[in-house]
């Protein structure tokens, strides 16, 4: 090590005030080597913290490590009297709280160890939610907390909090954080002179808000010198009574020994420093999540063709009376984050599903923008605002049609969403195998609402994303064909080697003829195709893919991906239809 090392120069300057994460308890030690022992290396760093109201600040300036330290801990004490000390009381003197704990001791009797456990009250105020070791806010897209740490034994080492989200707490319950901490660096050497520390001398000194203290001292000095003991027992019990009874003590049933003696030749020197601060984590007033205060860095959207903007603030009422316009691509980039769902409420309406306990609806109008009432989005959490506001343009096309009948005219279309009326297509299809052949057509069930965030319009947004599409659909129907029973249904003098859409033609075809079910499974084969081009990007069969499963490549990117689900769909439509007479109705 070096002499900036034992000196503690950078670590000194550091505050926790301005940092990410402020640890509320912490005692960690890394060493190496034997401590009486030369090359012996250690660094041990400890905080403590209590929360203070204002009218106990002026005491607890006063206060330091001893008192609120890493040996002091959070627990509830019951006194005779019957006063009940709560685990989040902080005392001073007995009976008389003045501050706040925000990491409690949990002694874990019989089974050892103690546990460290984050305030309860902390914990609800923020909606958090424990994930693994951390603590995580899902109303924030799953951020990270709080979080808590080990040691190789299994004991808590840590516990801190992100700095932003402890400000807002502290805010709401009008406190003032104080740390407690020690840094402590240890290094044993052969001897002071030739060493990094040789110019070194024992010093004190106040330094960066708090206070240092180097320590060099010989190692015979530290761990050598007197010793002595002292062993009383007694002498008056018969060890063959059954019962034996030990009268009062005095001094002819007792003995005694005593012994001393001298212990040295520990060589090297203890180079030690340590260094203590005390420092106030401070609120600023506003608390957005605990107590609801306004945010004050809210966007601002664009609402008019000439690129006005208003102010989110100004959007989030009921009667704003006022829709914006967004890119598409803002659903692929919601539904990456944890938590979030779309869901079709017509076949060009639909929600977005959020975190934040909002469903923000929406309508595709004829310029393949999502249109969607101001309030909605204006009323969401302030992180999911922003990503919105990435997203926003200026208004292109009117609002969809479909949206303004159910927002407006209060009359919703009858319409339904390729996406959905592909997985009733399927549902069905299983149901008349089931019902006329009593065998499962597929090898597995699926939760369709889950694979639906995947299998969507929204999903194309260029020729590689449309074939990604293409293999997600195969992957929910074809892959999911039970081989084996289409082999047992087919009379194709070569089933055993035919795939599962070659299967499930020939079935057809006894039914309509080979030409009319080629015709109907065309759209499912040139998907499989474009499942293939996804793999091989380069191939020259993707656009003959393309126009088997009937897809126009004049139109939109999405609108491809809405084409390439509705045909798909249909011809499982079809199958079903011509196998087992479902009815429009049915579809």
């Amino acid at each position: 090590m070096d002499k900036d090392w034992i000196l503690q120069t950078k670590e000194t300057r550091r505050s926790f005030s301005s940092a990410t994460w402020i640890p509320l308890r912490e005692s960690r030690e890394n060493e190496k080597g034997n401590v009486k022992d030369v090359a012996y290396v250690s660094e041990y760093f400890g905080c403590g913290s209590v929360a203070f109201p204002q009218e106990q600040r002026e005491f607890a300036e006063t206060l330091t490590w001893s008192d609120i330290g890493i040996g002091r801990g959070g627990t509830p004490y019951a006194y005779e009297d019957g006063y009940y000390a709560s685990v989040e009381q902080y005392q001073y003197n007995d009976k008389e709280p003045i501050g706040v704990q925000l990491v409690f001791e949990h002694p874990q009797p019989v089974v050892g160890g103690t546990l460290w456990i984050l305030n309860p009250d902390l914990v609800i105020a923020m909606h958090l939610v424990k994930d693994g070791q951390n603590w995580v806010r899902p109303e924030e897209d799953f951020v990270v907390v709080a979080r808590e740490a080990f040691d190789e034994q299994g004991n808590h080492n840590l516990i801190e909090i992100k700095r932003e989200f402890l400000m807002d707490y502290l805010a709401a319950r009008n406190l003032s954080l104080r740390l407690s901490y020690l840094r402590q660096r240890v290094e044993n050497v052969a001897a002071l002179v030739g060493s990094a520390y040789e110019s070194l001398e024992d010093h004190e000194e106040e330094r960066d808000g708090g206070q240092f203290e180097l320590l060099i001292r010989d190692l015979d000095h530290v761990y050598g010198g007197s010793w002595s003991s002292f062993r009383v027992w007694r002498t008056d019990v018969d060890e063959d009574e059954d019962a034996p009874v030990m009268g009062p003590e005095h001094n002819d049933n007792t003995d005694y020994e005593q012994a001393q003696g001298h212990r040295s030749g520990y060589s090297g020197v203890r180079v030690e420093s340590e260094f203590f601060r005390n420092e106030w984590i401070e609120h600023q007033g506003q608390s957005v999540r605990v107590r609801g205060d306004d945010e004050k860095n809210l966007p601002q959207f664009i609402v008019e063709t000439d690129g006005t903007r208003v102010a989110s603030a100004d959007l989030n009422h009921e009667e704003v009376g006022r829709w914006l316009w967004f890119r598409p691509a803002i659903v692929n980039e919601l539904l990456n984050h944890r938590g979030f769902s779309l869901s079709w409420a017509t076949a060009e309406t639909g929600g977005i599903h959020s975190t934040s306990g909002h469903v923000v609806h929406f309508g595709i109008n004829s310029s393949d923008l999502m249109t969607i009432y101001a309030h909605d989005v204006a009323r969401l959490a302030p992180w999911e605002q922003h990503i919105w506001a990435a997203h926003n343009v200026v208004p292109d096309g009117k609002v969809s049609g479909e949206l303004l009948a159910l927002q407006v005219k209060v009359e919703p279309a009858t319409t339904r969403a390729v996406e959905e009326l592909l997985f009733v297509c399927m549902r069905l299809l299983q149901a008349g195998f089931r019902q006329n052949f009593n065998v499962d057509l597929y090898t597995h069930d699926i939760d369709d609402r889950a694979v639906m965030q995947q299998v969507s319009r929204f999903v194309s947004t260029n020729e590689a994303s449309l074939l990604r599409l293409a293999k997600d659909i195969v992957r929910v129907f074809t892959e999911r064909l039970d081989v084996r029973t289409l082999r047992n249904l087919s009379t194709h003098a070569d089933r055993e080697k035919l795939g599962s859409i070659k299967l499930l033609q020939d079935i057809l075809a006894q039914k309509v003829g080979l030409e009319k079910a080629r015709l109907v499974l065309g759209p499912i084969a040139g998907a499989y195709d474009m499942r293939l081009g996804d793999a091989h990007p380069t191939s020259s069969k993707i656009k003959d893919a393309l126009k088997l499963a009937g897809i126009d490549e004049g139109r939109s990117s999405l609108r491809q991906g809405e084409q390439l689900i509705s045909n798909f769909g249909q011809s499982v439509w079809w199958i079903g239809k011509l196998l087992f007479g479902q009815s429009e109705e049915q579809r």
